[in-house]
């Protein structure tokens, strides 16, 4: 283990993450801590030569779409389910003073 967390460093985090951490489980992040900065050393290791980044492991194409109107205009329609309406509007009861 060639990455070792200090003490302050674990206080540090704690104090980051709003975590009041026991002796016993402050020496356990340690480990945990130590463990996943070797196993990003490995990482490192690997040879990424010719390989380009990513920021997502499946293609994302642009999913947008145009934008078409479709359709007429349904107002009459639409304003048929409301309990009250008023000049072509809903009618809701006054909820701000």
């Amino acid at each position: 283990m060639a990455n070792i967390i200090s003490d302050e460093t674990i206080e540090y985090v704690g104090i980051l993450a709003k975590l009041e951490l026991s002796p016993e489980e402050k020496e356990e992040a340690k480990k945990d801590m130590g463990r996943m900065l070797d196993y990003i050393d490995k990482l490192n290791e690997l040879d990424t030569q010719g390989v380009e980044p990513m920021s997502h492991v499946f293609p994302v194409n642009n999913v947008f779409r145009e934008d078409v109107v479709t359709g007429v205009d349904q107002r009459d329609q639409i304003l048929s389910n409301a309990p009250r309406q008023k000049d072509g509007a809903f009618k809701v009861p006054k909820t701000v003073e």
